[in-house]
């Protein structure tokens, strides 16, 4: 017979080898989970199930999940994207890389709004991707600002990453969304002036769209078009947000207040409808299933790697680190971004983050920093290959010149100014912490 942290050991490489073979992760973690509990401590585990699940189907926090979600969708079913990305590019265009400049942007409003990295990297690739080309923009350099862009939506709030981390590290949702707004603008920031930057040393790269074209639509119609397609969506997530930091709502009441206002903005820009409704349900009943699918599964895997004394092997491998707990972190980081090569971020925060957060939050290390280190950290998922989602979504969408070739080069720089943003968050934490304890959520 095994002893205990064997099997726990075991049980991690069985994971890692399922995962590698293609099995879906779900799949993976029940499966293993079962399997070795069950060599572990025969039926006893099978009897500690039914109360972790219905602790999770009965938490009232998650209905948080399918409401930002609608919110999200809603928005992107309807179509007001494609406006708010018109707008956003006349507005910018006239700049080197101004282009550039306004695919961030857009995805910093379309992470507040939707959170969803799918839909903004599909809306950007279908709708700017053609264009960016045949204006001369260098494909490297679109395709990694769309593929960055939409990424953004993991780390702005209500990102659904913080949700998850609220539930894993046992921290108010409001401290989180706080903590994460500096952070999230930062990396929006240093994109921005990386694509500013490369304009201006390599005008070739990213020309600016010509005057005579700017000037087809007035000022008058432009500001008119901007209060009408980006006002909206902004207010939007200043009633949403503010009501939670605030205090005024919880997350899970300020979500239904942004799924009714999507509601209400899709039907005063009069593009709501049975069919968007009806589209818009189903998406979020599917991405709702996945995520609470995965979410229970992580339930037996946890559950039988703990009961293995699994936490008690990760914290003798903390020990035999050198450097004390800085040594720590990192070593945590490079393992999360290694992840990121091969499993997506639901995956990686149910997995990493219960194994080692235990350990790091014994030695001192603040939760809410540590929090906004693995959300920078888990943006980085979205980009790497060989199995970086964005860079599947956008190969799906983009015009057949393009190869997966140009999206890998591209997505280099960004990936590069995801660690800066790590690096920064970890030397300077008051990045993160200080607007919590501004608002009193520390």
């Amino acid at each position: 017979m095994f002893e205990p942290q064997t099997l726990a050991l075991l049980m991690l490489a069985a994971f890692f080898v399922l995962l590698m073979i293609g099995i879906p992760v779900a799949t993976t973690l029940a499966v293993v989970g079962f399997v070795f509990g069950w060599l572990g401590f025969g039926d006893g585990l099978f009897n500690l199930l039914p109360a972790r699940f219905y602790g999770i189907v009965a938490g009232y926090q998650w209905m948080a999940i399918p409401l930002f979600v609608f919110m999200g969708v809603m928005l992107e079913k309807s179509r007001l994207a494609d406006d708010l990305l018109d707008v956003m590019g006349l507005v910018a265009g006239g700049v080197r890389g101004g282009m550039g400049v306004g695919i961030i942007l857009f995805g910093v409003l379309m992470g507040a709004t939707t959170g969803i990295v799918g839909a903004t990297v599909i809306t950007l690739g279908l709708l700017t991707l053609p264009t960016l080309i045949r204006r001369g923009y260098d494909k490297g350099i679109a395709c990694g600002a769309i593929c960055a862009s939409g990424t953004l939506g993991q780390i702005i709030p209500p990102s659904l990453i913080l949700i998850l981390l609220s539930d894993i590290m046992q921290l108010s949702v409001g401290t989180l969304f706080a903590a994460a707004v500096m952070p999230g603008l930062m990396l929006a920031g240093l994109y921005i002036v990386y694509l500013l930057v490369r304009g201006w040393m390599n005008p070739n790269l990213m020309p600016p769209i010509p005057l005579e074209e700017r000037l087809q639509v007035s000022r008058q119609e432009l500001f008119k078009r901007f209060w009408k397609v980006v006002v909206p969506p902004i207010l939007l997530v200043v009633a949403v947000l503010g009501a939670i930091v605030g205090g005024v709502a919880a997350p899970t009441e300020a979500a239904s207040m942004g799924a009714v206002g999507a509601v209400l903005i899709t039907i005063g820009a009069r593009r709501f409808s049975l069919r968007v409704l009806k589209d818009v349900a189903l998406e979020t009943s599917k991405i709702t299933a996945i995520m609470m699918f995965i979410l229970m599964a992580a339930q037996v895997f946890a559950l039988a790697f703990r009961g293995l004394q699994g936490e008690e092997l990760i914290t003798k491998m903390f020990d035999l680190l050198p450097g004390g707990v800085n040594s720590d972190i990192w070593f945590m980081m490079f393992l999360i971004f290694i992840l990121g090569f091969f499993i997506e971020w639901i995956e990686i925060s149910y997995i990493a983050v219960p194994l080692f957060m235990p350990v790091l939050i014994a030695q001192g290390v603040d939760p809410v920093w540590l929090a906004m280190l693995i959300t920078v950290n888990l943006q980085s998922s979205f980009l790497t290959p060989p199995f970086g989602w964005a860079l599947f979504y956008l190969k799906g969408v983009a015009p057949p010149e393009v190869t997966i070739k140009d999206i890998y080069r591209g997505v280099v720089p960004f990936i590069i100014l995801q660690g800066v943003a790590l690096a920064l968050v970890f030397f300077y934490p008051q990045i993160a912490l200080w607007l919590p304890k501004a608002i009193g959520w520390d």
